[in-house]
């Protein structure tokens, strides 16, 4: 892949309101925001909405994902996101604990970065 290729690819504005469906093709649910690796900028989870306005935040990893045209399908099962801690939405950012909760849930490495604030993620 092309580094051109890398970058059109990573086009997190096109992504809201898409449609997110496990790697079964289960729907998830419609794409709310795009959380970021604050050190190299590259999307790291996605948000969906789910039950009443303002009652959490459900997380889906984007790693492996496959971009499709009307759709993102990531790697992980609808069983895995649902089971997903249940973050609580408190402003811009997650807490590290929050962090690293998802990232343990769905078996990814964690390292707080070392910035003022220790936390990976950031908000697209």
């Amino acid at each position: 892949m092309t580094e051109n290729e890398q970058g059109a690819e990573w086009n997190v504005a096109e992504w809201h309101g898409k449609l997110l469906i496990d790697r079964d093709g289960e729907k998830i649910g419609k794409l709310e925001d795009v959380y970021v690796d604050v050190e190299n900028d590259e999307p790291q989870f996605a948000t969906v909405k789910e039950g009443f306005i303002g009652r959490h935040l459900t997380f889906v990893p984007l790693g492996g994902l496959t971009i499709g045209p009307d759709e993102l399908q990531v790697a992980v099962t609808k069983e895995q996101v649902e089971s997903a801690p249940n973050i609580e939405q408190h402003g811009e950012e997650l807490s590290q604990a929050d962090e690293s909760a998802l990232y343990h849930h769905f078996e990814l490495n964690y390292t707080p970065p070392a910035t003022e604030s220790g936390r990976r993620l950031g908000r697209r």
